[in-house]
């Protein structure tokens, strides 16, 4: 072992030697280390700061908490004389929703906690640094491992410009730490995480500005859902300025931004930096055991493996895909391999999933993906309001887009928005997976009523026959 030679060698055995050290508990580190001692793989895990990393403590979960009650809570206060519930007179108790999150959180995490004691997985609560390809220190500590995973995860980006450090100017992680939501809040940022924190404060009442350099809001997802999620979005009442340069901030949350050579300004109570995130990499030593980056990311084969053939990179740090699912589908590929099971990592059919109200989820290609690869296509589409579960739901805006290939009925891709669109998301990448046919999909029967019916309708309108698809194929637009 190259590693273990290298080092002072009786410091390094007994109890601080492993088959396999997974560096960093998120969604990725955990389940590889859960599966490497399934495989039979003596195994430690080492996390700096708690298990479940940035999706559980400071991401989806807690996130996707506040989200809900603001959905309840919006959908009672525009929608609740219709529905049948007189509210009176409706308040937000924010330090009771913090603790249910906080809740939430800690019970899962405690979940995880028990996990890795069930299978009897060594777990270290400090930072880990590469001393060479096969060793590492943790708090002083050094430690072996004939295979090492990379699973540090990420943290959030800025912008550098002037201003960015002002007290006002807040990254995703402290908006979440807030005891009180602020009365307004200018979000930088149109993408997942600044869409989803406009939603949750404009569902509270809040004024919500976002200002986006690129041409449109979520702007890696199919054109249909950019602009049908921008019409929901005005309804609400959140400004939105695409296209446009942040140049400065000032005191008290006043963002100066150029828009079409002209300078404006907008402010809020805070501001929101949702401009992406970084890999935690610069402290894993990597320099130390001969690990290739390209731009901060660990690069990785189709096997999850780094550039030494031991070690291993999962999740955010590889610059793949910055999913929670992803994370988890590297790690079982990593454990995999590791046991001497060759598992290819494939990225071609992963769900996306925004939780917008209503939701939003995709997989595969997108219309201008199909166009770019100049595929012979055909178009499913579905809408939400003909659809009797959505009606029941009160949603009456979205729907169900199929992309099929014209000459074999391949599903190329799906963008759904609707209530419960990211439960059902799963039922096309299955589809996908298994390269099951459009007329498949179609002739699959679907329970009634369902949010899910929407998708065989889709897929036979794909066909030409739809008997529930009105004859007008425009999207329907937003009625909140």
């Amino acid at each position: 072992m190259i590693g273990i030679n290298r080092i002072n060698r009786g410091k390094i055995m007994g109890d601080t030697q492993y088959d396999v050290a997974v560096i960093g508990g998120g969604p990725g580190g955990y389940i590889c280390a859960i599966r490497c001692a399934q495989l039979g793989k003596k195994t430690i895990l080492v996390e700096k700061q708690s298990l479940g990393g940035t999706c559980l403590n400071r991401g989806c979960i807690p996130v996707k908490t506040l989200l809900h009650t603001a959905e309840l809570y919006h959908e009672l206060e525009h929608h609740g004389k219709e529905l049948g519930i007189i509210t009176g007179n409706l308040a937000l108790d924010y330090a009771a929703l913090g603790d249910r999150k906080e809740k939430i959180v800690s019970g899962l995490r405690n979940g995880i906690s028990a996990l890795i004691k069930g299978y009897h997985i060594t777990s270290l609560s400090g930072t880990a640094a590469l001393t060479g390809p096969e060793s590492f220190t943790v708090n002083g500590g050094q430690y072996a491992a004939g295979n090492i995973v990379l699973a540090a995860g990420c943290e959030p980006s800025a912008i550098a410009v002037p201003g960015a450090d002002l007290p006002e100017v807040i990254n995703s992680d402290a908006f979440l730490s807030m005891k009180e939501l602020p009365e307004s809040a200018v979000i930088i940022g149109g993408g997942v995480i600044g869409v989803e924190f406009a939603v949750l404060l404009a569902s509270f009442g809040r004024k919500v500005t976002i200002i986006e350099t690129l041409p449109r809001i979520l702007n890696s997802m199919d054109d249909d859902i950019c602009k049908h999620q921008t019409l929901i979005l005005k309804k609400m009442g959140i400004a939105i300025h695409t296209g446009d340069r942040l140049i400065e901030i000032r005191e008290k949350g006043l963002c100066v931004y150029e828009e079409e050579g002209t300078r404006k300004e907008a402010a809020g109570n805070v501001v929101i930096m949702a401009v992406g995130r970084r890999p935690n990499t610069k402290a894993l030593g990597l320099e130390n055991a001969g690990v290739g980056t390209d731009r901060g990311f660990v690069t990785v084969d189709e096997y999850m493996r780094a550039s030494i053939p031991n070690i291993y990179a999962i999740g955010d740090i590889t610059g793949k895909v910055q999913l929670a699912h992803v994370a988890s589908a590297q790690g079982l590929a990593a454990a995999n391999n590791i046991a001497g099971k060759k598992t290819v990592m494939r990225y071609d059919v992963i769900p996306a999933c925004i939780y917008t109200n209503p939701e939003i989820a995709s997989v595969g290609m997108t219309e201008a993906q199909v166009k770019a690869a100049n595929i012979p296509f055909k178009t499913g589409f579905f809408p939400g309001a003909a659809n009797g579960r959505s009606l029941i739901m009160n949603s009456k805006e979205g729907f169900v887009k199929i992309l099929t290939r014209e000459d074999t009925g391949e599903i190329l891709g799906a963008h759904i928005i609707a209530k419960r669109a990211t439960d059902i998301i799963g039922e096309i990448a299955l589809a996908m997976r298994a390269e099951a046919t459009i007329e498949e999909l179609a002739d699959t029967i679907h329970a009634h009523p369902t949010v899910s019916e929407m998708i065989m309708e889709a897929a036979h309108d794909a066909e030409g026959l739809c008997c529930h698809k009105p004859p007008n194929h425009e999207v329907n637009l937003a009625h909140n």
